[in-house]
């Protein structure tokens, strides 16, 4: 590959995609503020850029995966920012999971300087990002994607083209929409069937394979069983999609019960202090409430 691809964010998920995108032959820079996180990928034949805006200067194409949408608009626009360095043509593929609205602003901002920009959020915990088996939702120009595409292809195993610019955010607060419902469904109910005199173990053990079945539950249920609250996503960065959601649909008037009812699963949890943990701590707030625990026999 002759292209310069500059990787901004190298977090859980940013190292391994930044990883694959380097073992599939391009030439990559990559940076972050964590000093470990570039050695991580530097050890290994990437090179480093000083600061964003420099990076810019060398690259044809620079991906992004960052936490949140403030820190997006800092990477691009503040100082040292991708802006200072960017030349007309360059190509931004933001990666990370941001809110709807910035995003079409970011587009906007970026063409009037010459510079491309796409929505292309990533659905996959770790595991698959190491395995470069994500799903990639792009959302922008179709000449940009067919363009791009050997990136995408170097992290996933199915990549999909959604539409204009911030199809691909829409399509990721989509399916999250599900997924939270799901853990805030699994949170609220659970400790119920304890309180009713059910064995947790036995309950995981059919609502992992009946009907009542999800990812949530596979994910998150032998996890609660263990007592453990540290895998996945932490429940303060999660909450972004809930906030999205909230403004879009205050926007565009779109009733959406089921979800403000799981935002405010989502509310009690970070008031009861377990922003840090995984979306399976939502059981904790009705385990409180109803004084039981969903654990194994054994587990505290």
């Amino acid at each position: 590959m002759n292209k310069k691809v500059g990787f901004i964010g190298l977090g859980t998920m940013g190292k391994w995609m930044a990883l694959n995108v380097m073992k599939s032959g391009f030439d990559l820079t990559v940076f972050d503020i964590d000093e470990k996180a570039v050695k991580f990928l530097t050890d290994q034949g990437a090179k480093s850029g000083r600061n964003p805006g420099d990076l810019a200067a060398q690259m044809d194409w620079v991906l992004l995966s960052l936490p949140n949408t403030e820190i997006v608009e800092g990477v691009i626009f503040g100082q040292d920012g991708l802006v200072n360095g960017a030349k007309s043509g360059l190509i931004v593929v933001d990666l990370s999971t941001i809110k709807y609205l910035p995003t079409l602003d970011i587009a906007r901002r970026l063409q009037e300087r010459g510079v491309h920009f796409a929505d292309a959020p990533v659905s996959g915990m770790e595991a698959r990002a190491k395995e470069a088996q994500l799903t990639v939702m792009f959302g922008g120009e179709e000449a940009i994607f067919e363009r791009v595409r050997p990136v995408f292809d170097a992290i996933g195993n199915k990549v999909i083209y959604m539409g204009e610019i911030g199809s691909g955010q829409l399509t990721k607060l989509t399916n999250q929409l599900l997924f939270n419902i799901s853990c805030a469904a699994i949170a609220e109910v659970l400790p119920m069937a304890v309180t009713l005199g059910l064995d947790p173990e036995k309950v995981t053990q059919v609502v992992t394979t009946g009907t009542g079945r999800s990812f949530a539950a596979e994910f998150f249920l032998p996890l609660a069983l263990e007592g453990r609250f540290d895998q996945g996503y932490p429940l303060k960065e999660a909450y972004k999609d809930m906030i999205s959601a909230a403004e879009i649909c205050a926007y565009r008037k779109i009733p959406l019960p089921l979800v403000h009812s799981a935002t405010t699963t989502y509310q009690m949890a970070l008031t009861d202090g377990y922003g840090d943990e995984s979306k399976g701590a939502m059981v904790k707030v009705f385990e409180r409430i109803l004084g039981v625990k969903f654990r194994k026999k054994g587990v505290a």
